[in-house]
């Protein structure tokens, strides 16, 4: 015979719910985040060699800008609506 099966405690349903709408969030944020702390250090290295006189390229710059700016706004936009 049979039993019949427990119900899912309801905390645990509601996280399995949110992942299914939005799976590998977590990871897909971490990916956000350290290519954004890589542009941040891109930023900061040409900053720091511009105020030691030397010269940095433009187009380097702003390959550097596009990409913090980028990064920002995918974690910005990835960021959980409800909380």
């Amino acid at each position: 015979m049979a039993s019949k099966p427990r119900p899912l405690d309801p905390e645990l349903k509601a996280r399995l719910l949110q992942e299914a709408r939005t799976p590998w969030r977590g990871l897909r944020r971490a990916l956000w985040f350290a290519l954004l702390a890589s542009a941040s250090v891109g930023l900061a290295t040409m900053a720091m060699r511009s105020a030691a006189g030397s010269e940095v390229p433009s187009a380097d710059l702003l390959i550097q800008v596009g990409a913090f700016v980028l990064f920002a706004a995918l974690l910005w936009f990835d960021r959980q609506r409800g909380a």
